[in-house]
């Protein structure tokens, strides 16, 4: 979430401020969704709610990046689409970010990696309550000291209670039925169709984080499309995925290298643009090892997938 994408390259994420606080945030963050939606048994739905209410925690309430016009990340953000106080565009961007690439991806992968562990529990009661506070301290010490921006009482009231409703509605949900659950699944399906099965995932992947990013980037840019509309297209984009990663698993299966290559395929944007960021003069930090952060990960990833597939 912070050092693939370069949010925190590693100069800042490696210093011991950076990696404590941000080991804490999205660390413990994962581990209690996770956990939650196991002992709730509310599966991948469940993990998707609280994955966003995660995004709301960590980007409205502790960084109150959703409110702050001068948060550092927001360029064009910072006014377009800022209406009663609140950067609806980055709000949204930011939430299904989190939601899938800081939480749901890593949780993905963890489990294809240790599949004896997919089935139980990670962490005992006193260990998820330990996750719980020190998440909460984190949040409790972003907020009071990350940046001195004092948010809207109204609008910052209105992201508890997203993040409240979103936490019920993961503590509701339930599997949908049909033969499509997204679980990581080791052994191989009966095939379908000819050809290599993982590389459509790996495409599909890949195509919807550029869509994304190319949505949240290059619309606000042009000044001409309205905010409520870049709104709802990448609202689009995530119904889009959620369909069409349907229609690939009825037709390729929902292997562990099936899965694996999904989420390669997203980050795989991440380490293209680690690439070309050390090239970019404009930014104020310091972004020295980004291209070392790509090749790693992009060998780590080459590994797990030939790891998976056996």
């Amino acid at each position: 979430g912070e050092l693939l994408s370069s949010a925190s390259p590693p100069v800042e994420f490696f210093s011991a401020f950076g990696l404590t606080v941000m080991s804490l945030l999205y660390g413990c963050g994962a581990l209690l969704v996770r956990e939650l939606a196991f002992r709730w048994g509310t599966g991948w739905p469940g993990r998707l709610l609280l994955g966003a209410a995660y995004g709301i925690v960590e980007e409205g309430l502790m960084v109150k990046s959703f409110f702050d016009p001068g948060w550092p990340d927001l360029g064009v953000l910072g006014t377009y689409g800022r209406i009663a106080g609140v950067n609806w565009v980055w709000s949204v961007e930011l939430t299904l970010y989190h939601c899938f690439y800081s939480i749901c991806i890593p949780i993905l992968l963890v489990e294809l990696a240790f599949p004896r562990w997919r089935e139980r529990r990670w962490l005992k009661a006193p260990g998820l309550a330990a996750v719980g506070a020190m998440l909460a301290a984190d949040v409790v010490f972003g907020f009071a000291w990350l940046t001195r921006y004092h948010p809207p009482l109204v609008p910052y009231l209105g992201a508890w209670a997203a993040t409240a409703g979103l936490v019920v509605a993961a503590w509701r949900v339930r599997l949908p039925a049909g033969p499509v659950r997204i679980a990581p699944q080791r052994a191989p399906e009966p095939r379908r169709v000819p050809g290599p099965h993982a590389l459509p995932f790996f495409l599909f992947g890949f195509a919807c984080t550029l869509l994304f990013f190319a949505l949240t980037w290059a619309l606000p840019s042009s000044r001409f499309v309205p905010p409520l509309a870049t709104i709802a297209l990448v609202a689009g984009v995530a119904v889009g995925f959620v369909a069409g990663l349907r229609e690939l698993v009825r037709t390729f299966g929902w292997t562990a290298p099936n899965q694996w290559a999904l989420a390669s395929g997203a980050l795989a944007f991440f380490v293209a643009f680690s690439s070309v960021v050390e090239l970019d003069a404009s930014r104020t930090d310091d972004p020295r090892g980004m291209r070392v952060v790509g090749l790693v990960a992009a060998a780590l990833l080459l590994a797990g997938f030939l790891w998976v597939r056996g």
